[in-house]
């Protein structure tokens, strides 16, 4: 049954009010989905920090973003790389030199369907280690600002999660028996979300003033698989983009910015599009399968994140 809690419409960016005073931190803002998240919340008058790979393609990102709202839009970037945790740890040092607040961490940065085995400068699977590690680090040493706030991590998942095993290949997290482009995706977005329903359970217990949210983009017509697909992907994927099953990058910001602003969101739930196959449509909360929140899995994999990147949470 669709979520009716923001009317036939859904949430739409209408229902935001002034976000002057707030500070909004995004990763990969600088295209797709993210870029248009970014200027939803610059729209409202609030302050983005973008952390963002590619530091030319930022300052263009930034440039434009000035040009559209003004030479005082307080819109930056930090350099981050996902993929490797020695970046993931600086930018993440210069957030909290420079960021007083933080009202929301996005995670929105992801990549995708990558043909052949990668492994990242860390020696993890790529796609688990920029997805899920990247993001496990950063949140956590955000998190304490985030909670001085009373803010939100906002985890954009993807529908891929039920696809694959549907749990975590605890005895060969890199695959180097099993390598597949798909499967390893939806792994990596089933980490993703494991470890925010496991965040919520761990915020909960510890009597931390932070908010966890799992979204999801539906199918929109953005760069990820267009950039790091294989050649028959990406062909698919340019194909499907010409047909009504997909939406605009805009519209597929619509579920972070939601979750990142909106209040009463349920934190077991899985927000999106409510259309056809949850694909596209009306953005309210969808079908969230017990699988991704299975409690002897997410306490597993966070054990493990741990350990693989040395990175101990305080909670």
């Amino acid at each position: 049954m669709a979520d009716t809690t923001f009317g036939p419409e859904g949430w739409t960016p209408e229902r935001l009010g002034s976000l002057k005073g707030k500070t909004y931190v995004i990763t990969g803002g600088n295209a797709g989905a993210g870029f248009a998240a970014t200027r939803i919340l610059l729209s409202k008058g609030a302050k983005v920090v973008m952390l963002n790979r590619s530091a030319e393609r930022s300052a263009a990102a930034v440039r434009e973003l000035k040009q559209e709202f003004g030479a005082d839009a307080d819109v930056s970037f930090v350099r981050l790389d996902l993929s490797d945790l020695a970046s993931v740890r600086a930018a993440a040092q210069v957030v909290l030199e420079t960021t007083p607040r933080i009202d929301a961490l996005i995670c929105n940065a992801a990549i995708a369907q990558v043909p052949t085995q990668k492994l990242t400068v860390d020696g993890f699977e790529s796609q688990l280690g920029t997805n899920h590690y990247g993001h496990f680090v950063l949140s956590g040493m955000l998190f304490d600002r985030i909670d001085v706030t009373g803010g939100r991590i906002v985890v954009v998942a993807s529908l891929g999660y039920k696809l694959g095993s549907r749990t975590i290949q605890f005895d060969d997290m890199n695959w180097d028996r099993n390598y597949s482009a798909n499967p390893v995706y939806s792994q990596s977005k089933l980490a993703q979300m494991m470890f925010a329903y496991e965040l919520q359970d761990r915020a909960r217990a510890a009597s931390k003033n932070v908010d966890i949210y799992v979204c999801h983009p539906g199918s929109s017509a953005t760069s990820l698989i267009s950039t790091s697909g294989g050649r028959l992907t990406r062909f698919a994927w340019w194909l499907m983009t010409k047909s009504p099953m997909v939406q605009s990058a805009e519209r597929g910001a619509y579920p972070e910015v939601m979750c990142a602003t909106e209040s009463h969101l349920q934190p077991r739930a899985l927000y999106g599009p409510t259309g056809r196959m949850e694909f596209v449509g009306p953005v309210g909360k969808g079908t969230l399968e017990p699988h991704a929140h299975d409690k002897a899995v997410m306490a597993r994999l966070w054990e493990v994140s741990e350990k693989a990147t040395g990175f101990s949470w305080n909670l």
